[in-house]
């Protein structure tokens, strides 16, 4: 048996025997849920960017629940209001107005929304100097190069096209040229705060609060039951984290400061890459659906123009350009402390977040309008493929 399978049955089994409590004891999967210390040593003043949307409020719960004190920055226009009375709130535009921040100190600035490096520059004005460490958020997107299992964090990232500024406001620039932005965002971060910043990347981040349904789509699906539509092999790998992991062990990696958490960490997971078999199965075990997976090869979806990770959303082909894609190496992260929930919880978690989600957003996750195929989309795929088979 091998080490994935292993992890996964040890994982799964832990979290069927607990989902009906809620609760599922890191200890008892052989998963340290908290290497760097099971609480901070002492209370830090944190601020946090964002902080309301999907990470973020799993970072200020967690924060908190661990007697530190948090501060957000943000518009407060994405559930406004949403720690009232439990954090301090600076309003402001990480675009033109970061001036709440004057006069102000921090032990620790947490950066999840950044994408465009005037707004690492557009808070350094404030905050360089006036934080003893800087945590940015990242993304494994940053590499230009896919095609290569395994590749850690000191492979080359994409570099700035010399025909854009780098300092754009332009939005339109910030979708095209993600990678190369966010690239420039780290190195902006490492020049303002010379050792004393970590620079977490982050893969595929899914869980409750998720809006792009890449992770959910395959829940939502398999719980419908019937013939479902399954791209390439069963042992075609994903990777990804769960927004509430990530969330945690940044808290962590704030509490041990840069001299133990400093550097750059890939952060995605689990610690093995993951098969799609063994993610689907694992669906319809937590949904007791009666779904029948029909695996699809990777060349017949192309003929049909179903894209990889759009309309079969987490997965990648596991050859040529995209090989390495959900094979990064995550061993750095997983040194200082990054632990993974069961499958199953997220699972579980993610379809009942679902199930209380607006009729219009569910509506949309049917329909495929943002992640995955509809399913009169999907049925036209099967039957296509089954014709095929024929002759």
């Amino acid at each position: 048996m091998s080490t994935t399978r292993r992890d996964f049955l040890v994982r799964s089994a832990a979290a069927a025997g607990a989902l009906g409590l809620g609760l599922v004891p890191r200890v008892a999967l052989g998963d340290e849920y908290d290497s760097l210390g099971t609480q901070p040593t002492k209370p830090l003043n944190i601020l946090i960017l964002g902080g309301t949307g999907f990470t973020g409020p799993e970072q200020v719960n967690y924060a908190l629940s661990r007697g530190h004190h948090v501060t957000l920055f943000n518009r407060n226009k994405t559930r406004p209001d949403m720690f009232k009375g439990k954090v301090d709130q600076l309003i402001g535009d990480l675009s033109t107005d970061t001036s709440a921040l004057q006069g102000k100190k921090f032990d620790v600035v947490i950066d999840n929304p950044t994408t465009a490096p005037a707004w690492v520059r557009n808070v350094a004005r404030y905050m360089k100097g006036n934080t003893g460490h800087y945590i940015f958020i990242s993304t494994i997107s940053v590499y230009p190069d896919n095609g290569t299992p395994n590749a850690d964090e000191t492979v080359p990232t994409t570099p700035m096209p010399d025909s854009l500024d780098p300092y754009t406001l332009d939005r339109q620039n910030w979708g095209r040229y993600y990678g190369a932005l966010k690239s420039r965002s780290e190195k902006d971060v490492q020049e303002n705060y010379p050792g004393a910043f970590t620079i977490i990347r982050p893969g595929l981040i899914v869980g409750p609060l998720d809006r792009t349904d890449r992770f959910t789509y395959w829940p939502v699906r398999v719980e419908r039951g019937g013939e479902v539509l399954a791209p390439g092999a069963p042992n075609d790998v994903t990777q990804f984290i769960d927004a509430r992991d990530l969330a945690e062990w940044t808290i962590r990696m704030a509490e041990a400061g840069p001299k133990q958490g400093g550097g750059i960490y890939n952060a995605t997971g689990p610690r093995q890459p993951l098969p799609m078999g063994e993610f689907l199965n694992a669906c319809k075990q937590v949904t007791h659906s009666d779904a029948r997976f029909t695996w699809v090869p990777w060349s017949f979806l192309a003929e049909q123009k179903i894209r990889a990770w759009r309309d079969m959303p987490t997965v990648v082909p596991p050859d040529g350009e995209t090989a390495g894609f959900s094979r990064r190496n995550i061993d750095r992260a997983v040194a200082k402390g990054l632990t993974f929930r069961p499958l199953a919880v997220t699972i579980k978690d993610t379809l009942d977040w679902h199930k209380t989600r607006p009729q219009e957003d569910r509506d949309k996750l049917e329909a495929g309008a943002v992640s995955g195929i509809s399913a009169a989309r999907e049925a036209e795929v099967l039957t296509a493929w089954h014709a095929n088979q024929k002759t």
